[in-house]
């Protein structure tokens, strides 16, 4: 056993052992942000007037002057070769789920035979990437190459390596965005003003409405050896095959159980890293199944928390390999148990300091409470197929509707209080204002124990938008998708509620009703037009599909189907009125979201194909060679009826082995032709539904017959690592 290859893979991969991590002496306030240029090393490294127009720009959304962008790239050198750095890069956030860069050395011509280290603000400002070569949807042709990098300062330049990092948007030479930043900071700017415009209605002083975003980023960890082992998780990110371990999750033992050293020293040392890049990183914990974890940050401003969480997965995968680890980021790399998410916990504050989300202490202030409350119920309710579309993947497609994510429907809970008051608001005849009842005191019968405070609302954890106290939390996200792509939708969708609020309310100010009055019916209609939307009870039951298709809610299951809401007339309306993107750049992101599916989709089928033929059909004979040779030495060495009494089994076995390895080189071949036929539809949206509807359920039912004979086949014999050397970590 000692010389299969599986057991020298799994016994190689035991040898393994963290590194020991080198902790700062200095406190982590002390080393935050060291990588960074932050205002203080703006402060430092930048003449005064500069320093305050940057300032300007970072603080009050002012227009960036490109005249002090020469005088901002000096001292960014200056502090960045200080830090040892060579080289800078336009850092920035195709079209694929990842990051891009270029890096380009600090030199020059001297002019005199020798070179000088030079970076000007035009190289700082604006780059050109080729946008024919990143997924652009058509909007660029090979022979069209031409695109611009284009620098945001309100996202701080950081330092990897030897490298100096600038976050950028990527736009096409004709001006259309080709990734999720751009698009983004349209959103923020757009829910921001429309944010700002309803806050005066309550608050004379708020000049500014700032986006919230504190994502939580779940994701495994694997001994490297063993992955390298698997080539469905080399190329793929999950098992296509693998039976599920006798022992998984069903002992709730390890969410918030003890931390294994190894998984704490990776920890350890990645959170270094976060800190030292500006991530403010705060929680760690293990999540439900085995080797799963978690860990959240403090909130910020949803641009820069973007960046941060897609810097963090690029780190991740850094740190862990220097720890004998990969992290696998997919949202269900093993069948059997839970997936991984990535929640977003949303919110709007103003600069007065009021979270718009949170209750207030006086009647007024708990009217623009339920304002904001209500138009984002609205927002969700008008657009709940595109946010679904907005977070649907080939990859979460596997989570969604699991027992451990929320299920493929949008929905918002709120909780028995606030549902009682919109119920009230609702069913009142009078324009009356109203408390809220805040934290209450539990009282438990230990007396070493104090009072818990506790929450005016309960979680639900089968709800994709759930109100959690002063925010929302989108449930629904996958862990290894940009954040960006829920945010667009999301702030798009709110900035068109709140506008068309707006313009009801001050239409009926214009004929003469008075404020309060005016924006209490309209919040009555809302809350009438935006009731279906609203769900606290069992996101798992078949009943509320049912329920949810009665409520006009969006129920379907088919990835390219749940992708066509990016052109629904009103996602088009919504998304132009706010001015975050045009029909072009929808009808091109949606080009590459249906060839993405097909991309993951048509590999994850090469790779099982390949698998099957090469790996389990060869293992599974090869053991049914040795029971054939068992059964015929039985006969040479008992009686006829005692060999076949006593070789029975085994003869069930080869036949067992004989069927099912018949039955998988046929579905094999159905799957390859099923990808032929695929592959022949030249609409992209109908090849994409096409690799749904034919493709995928020959990938289950090829996957159903190897899990079989993994539970037959010798385990000595099976090549291939198995969940129970997967999934617990030594």
């Amino acid at each position: 056993m000692a010389n299969n290859l599986r057991f020298q893979v799994v016994e190689e991969a035991f040898k393994k052992r963290a590194l020991e991590v080198k902790v700062p002496s200095e406190r982590p306030s002390e080393f935050f942000g060291k990588y960074v240029f932050t205002k203080q090393k703006m402060y430092k490294y930048l003449p005064a007037e500069v320093y305050n127009k940057m300032v300007d720009v970072i603080d009050n959304g002012a227009r960036l002057d490109r005249s002090i962008a020469d005088a901002v790239a000096a001292g960014m050198k200056q502090w960045a070769m200080e830090m040892g750095v060579t080289h800078y890069t336009h850092w920035f956030q195709p079209l694929t789920e990842g990051t891009a860069e270029k890096h380009d050395a600090f030199v020059e011509h001297d002019g005199k035979g020798g070179m000088i280290e030079s970076f000007s603000g035009k190289l700082l400002v604006q780059q050109e990437p080729d946008a024919s070569s990143f997924p652009n949807g058509g909007i660029r042709n090979t022979f069209e190459a031409r695109g611009y990098s284009a620098w945001d300062p309100t996202s701080p330049v950081f330092i990897i390596d030897d490298t100096l990092c600038i976050p950028t948007i990527f736009i096409a030479y004709t001006g259309e965005a080709l990734d999720y930043k751009a698009p983004l900071l349209r959103a923020l700017h757009a829910v921001g003003k429309a944010a700002k415009d309803v806050c005066q209605y309550f608050y004379d002083d708020v000049t500014k409405v700032q986006v919230n975003l504190g994502w939580e980023q779940e994701y495994f960890l694997v001994d490297e050896g063993l992955y390298s082992a698997r080539p469905d998780l080399l190329m793929t990110g999950r098992t296509l095959m693998g039976h599920e371990s006798a022992k998984n999750q069903q002992m709730d033992d390890h969410y918030f159980g003890t931390i294994p050293d190894r998984v704490q020293a990776f920890m350890k040392d990645l959170e270094i890293q976060a800190l030292e890049l500006a991530i403010p990183v705060k929680t760690r914990h293990n999540e439900v199944a085995p080797n799963q974890f978690e860990l959240a940050p403090i909130f910020e401003e949803c641009n820069l928390a973007v960046d941060h969480n897609m810097l963090l997965m690029s780190l991740m995968k850094k740190v862990a390999r220097n720890h004998g680890f990969r992290v696998l980021l997919h949202e269900k790399p093993f069948d059997g148990i839970n997936g991984s998410g990535k929640h977003n916990n949303w919110s709007l504050s103003a600069d007065n300091g009021v979270l718009l989300h949170a209750p207030g202490k006086t009647p007024e202030e708990n009217l623009r409470f339920v304002t904001f409350i209500v138009e984002t119920l609205m927002a969700v309710y008008r657009h709940n197929g595109l946010l679904k579309a907005s977070i649907m993947s080939a990859t979460n497609a596997h989570r969604l509707g699991g027992n451990e994510a929320p299920p493929a429907i949008i929905s918002s809970f709120l909780g028995t209080q606030l549902t009682e008051l919109l119920d009230h608001i609702e069913q009142s005849d009078k324009n009356e204002l109203f408390n809220l009842k805040g934290k209450q005191g539990m009282e438990i019968d230990i007396p070493q124990i104090p009072d818990l405070i506790v929450d005016n609302t309960d979680r639900n954890r089968t709800s994709p938008f759930a109100f959690t106290g002063n925010r929302f939390e989108f449930r629904a996200p996958g862990s290894s998708v940009n954040c960006a792509s829920a945010m667009i939708a999301l702030n798009a969708a709110m900035a068109e509620a709140l506008n068309s609020f707006k313009e009801r309310v001050d239409a009926k100010i214009a004929k003469g009703e008075n404020k309060i009055p005016a924006i209490l019916e309209v919040l009555k209609d809302d809350i009438k037009t935006c009731k279906p939307i609203r769900f606290d009870g069992n996101g798992y039951s078949d009943a509320w599909v049912k329920e949810a298709a009665k409520r006009g809610l969006d129920v379907e299951k088919s990835c390219p189907v749940i992708f066509e809401h990016y052109l629904d007339e009103s996602s088009v309306q919504m998304f132009e009125s706010t001015k975050v993107m045009n029909r072009k750049e929808l009808e091109a992101r949606n080009e590459v979201k249906w060839e993405t599916y097909v991309k993951t989709v048509q590999i994850e089928a090469r790779v099982l194909g390949d698998l099957a033929m090469n790996h389990i059909i060869p293992v599974s004979t090869h053991y049914q060679s040795q029971l054939i040779k068992n059964v015929q030495g039985m006969k040479d060495v008992f009686s006829a009826d005692k060999a076949d009494r006593l070789s029975a089994r085994n003869m069930k076995l080869i036949e067992e082995i004989a069927e099912r390895t018949e039955k998988i080189e046929q579905l094999v071949e159905d799957l390859t032709e099923a990808r032929r036929i695929a592959n022949r539809i030249e609409n992209i949206h109908q090849r994409a539904i096409q690799y749904h509807d034919t493709v995928c359920p020959k990938m289950e039912d090829i996957r159903r017959e190897i899990d079989k004979l993994e539970l037959i086949v010798e385990d000595g014999l099976w090549t291939l690592p198995k969940y129970r050397e997967l999934l617990f970590i030594r």
